[in-house]
Parts: C-alpha cells; sequence; structure tokens
C-alpha cells in the first residue's frame, strides 16, 4: 500500500469516526469497562496506555485511580470529549491524548506499566502488528490487557460486528503477541447485555499477560 494511500484510508477512517463521536451525548457509557476495573485489581498504579481510546472513559477512569494515562484514538472529536470529561472530573492534569491511527502509530517500546486495548475491530493484516506493538510496549513488571468481541459471538452471541473477517479469538490474539510475555488468562468471557427483550450474553474474548 503506497503512503498516499495509507493517508486516504486514515482521513477516511478519521472522518467517519469523527461523525459518530459528534453526537451531542456519549456514543459509549462514561463508565469503564467491566473487564478493565475487574482485571486490573490489586495492580500498582504507574502509566497506562489506552489504545483505541474513543472518548477516553477508560483511561479517565485509570487516572481516577491513581494511572498516568494516554489515550490515543484516530478520533479527534472522540479525544476532545474525552479532554472535557477528564476536566469535569479533575484529571485532565493526569491525561495524555494523541490522534493517531494505530496503523502507524508506535508507542514507546517497554514504556507503559498497562497497556488496554478494547473493542479494536479491523482486519487481520492490520490489526496483528498493532497488538504485538501493544505487548512490545509493556513495560517490566507491566501487564497487558485486550478485550474484544469473540469470533463465536457471530453465531452464539449477542451484538457485535457481523463481519467475521474482523473477529478474532483470544488464541489468535496470544498469536500476535510478544513471546516475552507471560499470558495469565486467554479465552472467552460472558458479558450480559441489558436490552427490551431482557439480558442476552455477547461472548468476548479476554487476554491478559505480563512481562516479568
Amino acid at each position: 500500500m503506497t503512503p498516499d494511500t495509507t493517508t486516504e484510508r486514515t482521513e477516511k477512517e478519521r472522518a467517519e469516526w469523527n461523525t459518530r463521536y459528534a453526537e451531542k451525548g456519549f456514543v459509549w457509557s462514561v463508565e469503564p469497562n467491566r473487564f478493565l476495573v475487574k482485571e486490573i485489581a490489586g495492580l500498582t498504579p504507574g502509566r497506562a496506555l489506552d489504545l483505541a481510546a474513543g472518548e477516553a472513559r477508560n483511561a479517565i477512569w485509570l487516572a481516577e485511580q491513581g494511572w498516568t494515562a494516554l489515550a490515543v484514538d484516530i478520533s479527534d472529536v472522540g479525544l476532545d470529549k474525552g479532554k472535557k470529561l477528564a476536566e469535569a472530573r479533575h484529571v485532565a492534569d493526569k491525561l495524555g491524548f494523541e490522534t493517531s491511527d494505530l496503523r502507524t502509530y508506535q508507542p514507546d517500546r517497554q514504556g507503559f506499566d498497562l497497556v488496554v486495548m478494547f473493542y479494536v475491530h479491523m482486519l487481520k493484516p492490520d490489526l496483528w502488528p498493532i497488538i504485538t506493538k501493544a505487548s512490545q510496549a509493556v513495560a517490566p513488571g507491566g501487564t497487558f490487557l485486550l478485550v474484544a468481541h469473540d469470533a463465536t459471538n457471530l453465531t452464539k452471541g449477542y451484538g457485535g460486528p457481523q463481519n467475521p473477517d474482523v473477529l478474532y479469538t483470544a488464541e489468535e490474539v496470544v498469536g500476535a503477541l510478544d513471546k516475552d510475555l507471560t499470558v495469565e488468562k486467554a479465552g472467552p468471557v460472558d458479558r450480559p447485555v441489558e436490552t427490551d427483550a431482557g439480558t442476552r450474553i455477547a461472548i468476548d474474548c479476554l487476554v491478559r499477560a505480563k512481562r516479568a
């Protein structure tokens, strides 16, 4: 792919996400992802990286827990909403925001005590290098945490992308990780979703790994 084509694709996707985040309210909840809260319980706060942060709800929550967090997303509109929320919650001094396409973004190698990726869905030739770079950004003693719609959710779960080409499993994620990380947890997890028809179950894949 030529640089011009890459730039055009980035700008097209940025415009699409900016349109989505331009809604008056928050597209997602302003509360943190439930798996983030559960999986980092007990970790000592340090420097965190939130990739594909969207409106930065997870990065903001991390800042409220004492972390210094960097939120990275392709959408400047989404991050601007996150900045305003961070100011309202009085944690703006603990947060950084960077607009970038994850395909070209290069995080500091072994520079973060926590690296999180939540619901990043794109074609796998693009995704695997991003996961590799993200896992390489984990510092000694640090943690990598990924949660996404599992491939099995397409036929057995509720909601999520309906394109099998952007769905994946925990086992596939493990295969893309920096080999120096130790996998602590990898597999499908159920996520209850409240709907007008009652509680439905979405199936996510979750991977948590640590660098010694």
